[in-house]
C-alpha cells in the first residue's frame, strides 16, 4: 500500500484530485468561453486594459451597462492555479450582468512565478481598491460592489475578505464589498503544496498556512456563496465545506452549494447562460 501524503490520499490519488483537466474528458470549455467572450465584447460598451496599478499585469476590463448609473459593480477573478490564464478569455462573465444594469470588471493579475503569491494577492487587493475609489468615474456604485472568482479566483475572493482594508490602504472602508462568491475554490493550500502543482507554485509549509483562508480570520463579514460541482471529487467539495464551516463560526454567512452533475468547468460556464441557476444566484447577491 502506498504511503498517505495528505489525509487518506497517497501521492497518486492526491495529484489526481487536483488535476482538473485529467478528471474531465471533454475540455471544450475553452472554446465556449472564447465564443462567449467575443459575444460580450461585441454586445456591450467596454473599456479594455484599464490600469489599476503600476505593474504590466495590473489591468482590468470594464463591461458597462447603458445609462448614467450609479450601477452595481461586480469584479471577477479568473482561475488557472495562480499560474495561467488571462482576463481576455473571461469577458463572458459580463453576459449575465450587464443587461441587468451591473458594471462588470474582469481583473488581470500577475501570475506565479513572475510574482509571488503575496505579490499576486497585492495586485488583486489593488484592483478592488481602485474600483472602490473610481467607481463613480465609470458610472459604478462604490456602495454596491460584489466579487466572484473561479478556482484560484475563489481563493482570491476569500483572501480579499480576509484583508484588513484600512491597513492595506487608509482610504478604504472596513467592508468595501457587500458579498462574495467563490466558485470551485481552493481555501486550504496544504494539499495543493503536497501535490504536483507545487513544482510551479513553490509553496513552503509556512506560505501554505499563511495563504489558506480557511485558517484566517475574516475581516469582511458579508455573505459568501461557495458553489462547487458535484462531480469535482471529494477534495474540492471538502475545500468548500471546510471553508464554510470555519467562517460560519467567525460571523460570515457562508453557504456551500454542491451543484449536481457539474464538473470543475461546468460551474464557471454557468455564466455563459444569463438565466442559469448560478447567474441568478449571483444576481440575487448583487440585488438585481
Amino acid at each position: 500500500m502506498a504511503e498517505a501524503v495528505f489525509r487518506s490520499f497517497d501521492q497518486e490519488g492526491l495529484d489526481r484530485e487536483y488535476n482538473n483537466r485529467g478528471k474531465v474528458a471533454n475540455t471544450d470549455h475553452k472554446i465556449y468561453q472564447s465564443e462567449g467572450s467575443k459575444r460580450a465584447k461585441a454586445a456591450f460598451k467596454t473599456k479594455f486594459d484599464v490600469t489599476y496599478g503600476d505593474g504590466p499585469d495590473e489591468l482590468l476590463d470594464l463591461y458597462l451597462p447603458a445609462g448614467a448609473g450609479p450601477h452595481p459593480v461586480h469584479l471577477f477573478f479568473h482561475g488557472g492555479y495562480w499560474i495561467s490564464n488571462t482576463k481576455d478569455d473571461f469577458g463572458f462573465m459580463a453576459l449575465p450582468f450587464v443587461e441587468h444594469g451591473v458594471a462588470v470588471a474582469v481583473v488581470e493579475y500577475g501570475l506565479i512565478p513572475s510574482v509571488t503569491m503575496a505579490g499576486l494577492l497585492s495586485h488583486c487587493r489593488a484592483a478592488l481598491a481602485w474600483t472602490w475609489k473610481n467607481a463613480e468615474k465609470f458610472g459604478g456604485d462604490a456602495h454596491n460592489i460584489t466579487l466572484s472568482g473561479h478556482s484560484a479566483g475563489g481563493h482570491i475572493v476569500a483572501m480579499l475578505m480576509a484583508t484588513n482594508w484600512p491597513a492595506f490602504d487608509p482610504e478604504m472602508p472596513l467592508e468595501p464589498i457587500k458579498a462574495g462568491c467563490g466558485i470551485s475554490g481552493l481555501y486550504d493550500l496544504e494539499p495543493v503544496r503536497l501535490s504536483f502543482l507545487n513544482k510551479d507554485l513553490g509553496l513552503t509549509p509556512s506560505a501554505a498556512r499563511a495563504f489558506s483562508p480557511v485558517l484566517l480570520e475574516p475581516e469582511v463579514r458579508v455573505p459568501l456563496l461557495l458553489p462547487v460541482g458535484g462531480e469535482e471529487g471529494p477534495e474540492y467539495i471538502r475545500q468548500s465545506q471546510d471553508m464554510a464551516g470555519a467562517w460560519l463560526t467567525k460571523g460570515v454567512d457562508a453557504k456551500v452549494w454542491v451543484m449536481p452533475e457539474c464538473n470543475h468547468f461546468d460551474t464557471i460556464n454557468q455564466f455563459l447562460d444569463p438565466v442559469s441557476v448560478l447567474s441568478n444566484a449571483v444576481r440575487d447577491q448583487i440585488g438585481v
